[in-house]
């Protein structure tokens, strides 16, 4: 949610300094008079000593009134400070509560919330959970090796023997487009039925697993037959597992042939473009099947890269960066006679989100031209590696060479940074259509431990530049046992529709061997995984003992927060893990970088801090004290923390034994005693299993008072402490209506409403028709109010929400109030706990025109006082309301009240939208303290398209007169365009697909952005005095001071003369930053601090590296060509044939 700002905002703005001006009303002095003396520009603001100030005051003109003097502003700011309190002391009835609650002291016990002991308890809960998912886990991946190894390798196998639930068949059976309805698949597709199933929010069949295969990949190939073929019998064992543990969710095989197999069955979830997920580069599946990566990318730029050759590096760089997770860094650099880095990260940097996104727009930005310097980009890339002065992941090294051929070995580069240990593996790739010799290519990838790829076009992108994580592969299944460890993922969205998820995943290992006496085979079969979602482990954690204030976290060695109030992301990508960060879910100080730091390290600790909290609304900043305690999630990789207030060490828990008291305060719940008693809004808690939920309030107590009809508050089917609770207070706030609010007349004070909110969930409004204008949240831990008033003493006053953008407040009907509510603290046996907040709602006219008589020169009842033309008088807020302006502002800046009728529907806005030279007065003075941070979960409209034409993005033209010359018809770029032309017509929309689009978020009108937040908060000054705005001859005098008791400001100022001072206006609202943020490229000088996994497994003494790739680049032929051309023609793309990967030692 937030981090210390750093860019993508201005500094702070003022107006132009000028000289001090004459300051009063009336006519400017004649050239007789005393005037300002000259000089230098002076501050903005010039802070006089009232006695000093004082001679300035009355303006020399005609006018008999002048500037009320400061202790006069003072006078009316007590009076001000008295009526709020009295009004609160009379209708608010914070006293009474407490001795009501003192009066049913026997209904109830006090109950200490013992951090360390909440937090091991909560912490050894969730281990619980994930180790019934790690014995699954081991259960499957044991299985798997047992099931491959015992499977006998069928050549001659045909799609007809295999018998599985395509996950896919009923939406490629609706699309006539589908490639398996054109070319008719003949594999054997089980129909199944499917049972709604909550759980899972999705429709399932325990029975049978279901299947599904990526889309470039063949389904009638020999290698995913035999995979499909010995994967069967993971059937029984997901089966068998799921009766061990109910709770259990997906769990999933996937392959490194692309299939996956998940159980229980569900329809994949069809996009509206094309499918392009591939269980290979889900993030995973990508943690579990290689150990974190150090990875350089070198890409050649040199002018022999044509520019489609160009668009394919491009993209497969793109591809290779997806390929990456959290765990991983990663550098990109261009080459041609020098290397360069294509972005502003000089080094290695982690492979994030936002560090691919800046790494996939420069790559876009790279041009070819010069000559082929392989040593230049080696030597680049090694220096990358060796650099230890930079945080990385210290595990497999290797350096991606993308290229469309060269002679030079560069042995001499490999002789002097990686031989003879060869510790960084090469991986090379031949990209395009062309004539070069690749022997050099594959030289270098053989002798380097790496492997030689070949991407002729569009679509051998995706499949070659992930098979790379086989070789990596090699080690972990060499090492056996000691491999087979569990790591759970960071938090990401669920493909088949289970929300935000985390994933246990173990490597599964090919056992076989080729003989007697054989070598080992080292290639890794797939990835099991098990699903958990967030929603489960949130229900091992305290709901409602904590307080509105406090809660429990968890993060990951990245410190990445697993578990937060804040982790509410508006739109997910699932090619892309959640990631926030534990500082910008909060506000980040050093106390918190502390705590993430001993978090991440696995220590215990407990520290209390004073720091900053936004508001739930978002609207302001507290600086409130907080107590964090911490212990590591033990087997895991996850950290677990509690936060809680001061005032939350207790809480109240009801002891209603007495079931006549029971049935006595549960009337009050029913609507019937509304009209004497006030409106009761419930919490939409989980009181009880079958209480059906609804957003609207009245509806949700309806469903409550039915099923309390049928069980009993004890009952075996409800959670008991939720349930006494509510009744508890239901009965409490009655006797709150009954002692104080039903004998008062709200209309003497000006009051639309009398409240009572409470931890047990219940909030009473007086008289019942003031609930038909509430609108506060009706679960009192979700509304703001509620929340600042628990941290802040004093009254806080909380005007209506209004936006710049929006049309002003309608004020009819005297329906617009303002809130002031407050805490109620108790303090019982030496233990202080704040159980309700208590407030009014104020009507907005009648206290404008309060305000104005509270802030005047009258006495009593008297009339407004009159100044003759001989005698001298001070200025006032009601008499003089057209030359003086007084306003209320609260500590977020947002008006309040004003004596300006016409500011009246303004109330609600950001100040500096009503007056934006006195808000900056305000803020330059230091009233107001500035906070800016980034919100990284935010939604924004997408941009619309850069390119409106209409043929696809990426794709070669050629000119005529490249159609006319038969030289061109056999050069690579014909060949390689037709080659891609024919991709499309399979896979249309393949160059258009915006990625979450083609990943199934088609229907998606928002994407992920950043938005800067600004809140503004009360700064250090607590003192009154006056001050003069220098702005040359539209200066302003003005007195501001705060409110005891109350978040509020009282300000009196002279109205502007003019509008000629417009020297900057302070900006509240948030704001999109296009930059995505704070500027990454100063970011990464400054990592924060994390952790790569505990074990590493990038070496091992036996590996057999002669599997290094074989291709073989040959020239087109025009026979082949016209062929092509044909089949354009007609329209009749070819059948697509099995893919011949170095990978086919699988058959084993």
């Amino acid at each position: 949610m937030a981090v210390p700002a750093r860019t993508c905002g201005a500094s702070r703005p003022g107006p132009a300094r000028t000289a001090l001006p004459w300051p009063g009303r009336g006519p400017r002095p004649g050239p007789g008079a005393r005037r300002p003396p000259s000089g230098p520009p002076r501050p903005l603001l010039l802070l006089l000593p009232p006695l000093l100030l004082l001679p300035l005051l009355a303006a020399p003109g005609a006018s008999a009134y002048s500037f009320p003097q400061q202790h006069t502003m003072q006078h009316w700011a007590r009076r001000l400070e008295q009526e709020i309190d009295g009004v609160m002391r009379i209708f608010g009835g914070v006293q009474q509560l407490r001795e009501i609650y003192k009066d049913n002291r026997n209904l109830f016990e006090v109950q200490e919330n013992e951090p360390q002991k909440l937090v091991e308890k909560v912490a050894g809960d969730i281990e619980s959970l994930l180790d019934r998912k790690v014995q699954a886990l081991k259960r499957l991946a044991d299985a798997a090796e047992n099931f491959q190894k015992a499977h006998r390798w069928q050549d001659n196998i045909k799609e007809e023997d295999i018998l599985y639930y395509d996950a896919k068949a009923d939406a490629e059976l609706d699309d006539p487009e589908s490639e398996d309805v054109e070319r008719g698949s003949k594999a054997s597709t089980l129909r199944l039925d499917f049972v709604e199933d909550s759980n899972f929010k999705n429709k399932v069949n325990y029975s049978y697993t279901a299947v599904q295969i990526p889309t470039d990949i063949y389904k009638g190939s020999t290698v995913i037959l035999n995979e499909l073929n010995w994967t069967e019998a993971l059937e029984n064992v997901f089966i068998e597992n799921r009766r061990q543990d109910p709770t259990l969710l997906w769990q999933v095989f996937g392959s490194a042939t692309g299939v996956t197999r998940y159980y229980p069955a569900t329809p994949w979830r069809a996009p509206k473009k094309i499918d392009l997920y591939d269980v290979r580069r889900r993030p995973w599946y990508i943690q579990g099947a290689s150990s974190p990566k150090d990875m350089v990318i070198i890409v050649d730029v040199s002018g022999s890269v044509s520019g489609l050759t160009l668009k394919l590096m491009k993209t497969s760089v793109c591809e290779m960066l997806d390929t990456l997770s959290d765990d991983d860094y990663v550098n990109v650099a261009s080459f041609n006679e020098k290397a360069q880095p294509v972005s502003c990260f000089t080094h290695l940097v982690q492979a994030n989100v936002r560090n691919k996104k800046v790494f996939k727009e420069a790559v876009q930005g790279m041009v070819a031209k010069g000559t082929t310097g392989y040593k230049a980009g080696f030597e680049y890339a090694f220096d990358q590696l060796q650099n230890s002065n930079i945080t990385r992941a210290n595990c497999n090294k290797m350096i991606m060479m993308f290229t469309d051929g060269g002679e030079d070995r560069v042995q001499d580069v490999f002789e002097k940074y990686n031989w003879p240990n060869r510790t960084v593996r090469v991986f090379t790739f031949s990209v395009g259509q062309h004539n070069y010799d690749v022997t050099p290519l594959q030289w270098m990838a053989c002798a380097n431990k790496g492997y030689y790829f070949e991407i002729p076009s569009i679509g051998a992108i995706r499949i070659n530049t992930q098979e790379y994580l086989d070789v990596l592969g090699r080690p972990m299944v060499l090492a056996g046992k000691e491999a087979k460890q569990v790591q759970w993922t960071n938090v990401y969205e669920d493909a088949l529709g289970l929300g935000l998820v985390v994933t246990g995943t173990l490597p599964v290992f090919n056992l076989t061997q080729d003989g007697p006496g054989e070598k080992k085979n080292q290639l890794i079969l797939g990835v099991m995984g098990i699903d958990v979602a967030l929603n489960d482990i949130k229900r091992l954690t305290p709901n409602y003992t904590l307080g509105a204030n406090g809660y429990v976290f968890a993060i990951d060695l990245n410190g990445y927060v697993l578990l937060h109030p804040n982790l509410k992301p508006q739109t997910t990508n699932f090619r892309e893990p959640v990631t926030l960060d534990f500082l910008d879910a909060e506000l980040e100080d050093e106390n918190k970088e502390e705590i993430r730091r001993s978090m991440i390290d696995g220590n215990k600790g407990h520290k209390q801090i004073r720091t900053l909290v936004k508001s739930l609304d978002e609207r302001y900043v507290d600086e409130v004290m907080r107590n964090y305690t911490w212990v590591p999630i033990r087997s895991t990789n996850y950290s677990l923390g509690l936060v809680l207030p001061p005032y939350s060490t207790f809480y109240l828990q009801a002891n209603l034994s007495d079931q006549i008291l029971q049935v006595k305060y549960f009337e009050f719940l029913l609507p019937s005693s509304f009209e004497s008693e006030g409106h009761v809004f419930i919490a939409p808690r989980e009181y009880c299993k079958d209480l059906n939920a609804s957003d609207n309030n009245t509806e949700f107590l309806k469903n409550f008072i039915e099923l309390m009809e049928k069980v009993t508050p004890d009952s075996k089917q409800c959670n008991n402490f939720l349930l006494h609770n509510l009744i508890l207070d239901t009965g409490i706030t009655q006797q709150l209506v009954e002692r104080v609010w039903r004998d008062q007349d709200l209309n003497t004070y000006s009051l639309l409403a009398v409240f009572a909110a409470t931890d047990g969930g219940i909030t009473r409004v007086f008289p019942n028709k003031a609930a038909d204008d509430w609108t506060e949240n009706p679960e009192p831990f979700n509304a703001s109010f509620y929340r600042r008033s628990l941290d802040n003493h004093g009254y806080v006053f909380k005007p209506p929400h209004q936006d710049a953008l929006l049309r002003p407040l309608e004020l009819e009907n005297d329906t617009v109030g303002i809130l002031v509510s407050t805490a109620v603290e108790l303090s019982l046996g030496g233990r202080t706990l704040r159980p309700a907040v208590v407030g009014v709602k104020l009507d907005l006219e009648a206290w404008a025109e309060k305000f104005k008589v509270l802030a005047s020169n009258r006495t009593h009842q008297d009339q407004p006082q009159k100044c003759g033309p001989s005698s001298h008088c001070e200025m006032d807020c009601e008499v003089n309301n057209e030359d003086l302006l007084c306003v209320l502002i609260d500590d977020g800046g947002f008006l309040v009240l004003s004596n300006q009728n016409h500011q009246w529907d303004q109330v609600g806005r950001f100040f500096s939208e009503v007056d934006a030279n006195l808000m900056l007065a305000l803020y330059n003075n230091s009233f107001y303290t500035r906070k800016e941070s980034y919100d990284y979960q935010a939604a924004c409209a997408p941009q619309p398209p850069g390119n409106l034409g209409a043929a696809p993005r990426g794709v070669f033209v050629p000119t005529i007169a490249d159609f006319l010359n038969l030289a061109w018809w056999t050069s690579a770029a014909a060949w390689s365009l037709f080659q891609q032309l024919l991709y499309g017509l399979i896979y249309h929309s393949w160059f258009q697909a915006d990625p979450a689009e083609a990943e199934g978020n088609a229907e998606a009108r928002e994407s992920s952005c950043v938005m800067k937040q600004t809140q503004y908060y009360f700064g250090s000054v607590n003192a009154s005095y006056n001050a003069i705005i220098d702005c040359g001859n539209c200066s302003r005098l003005f007195h501001a001071q705060r409110l005891t008791n109350t978040n509020l400001l009282f300000v009196v100022a002279e109205k502007p003369l003019c509008s000629q001072c417009e020297g900057g206006r302070l900006l509240q609202k948030e704001t999109h930053c296009p930059a995505d943020g704070p500027e990454q490229c100063e970011l990464v000088q400054r990592p924060r601090y994390r952790r790569g996994p505990h074990i590493c497994f990038d070496y091992n003494a036996t590996e057999d590296t002669s599997d290094c790739g074989r291709g073989a680049s040959f020239p087109p032929s025009l026979g082949v060509l016209v062929s092509l051309q044909l089949l354009l023609l007609l329209g009749l793309p070819p059948r697509p044939q099995p893919q011949v990967h170095a990978h086919a030692s699988r058959r084993v």
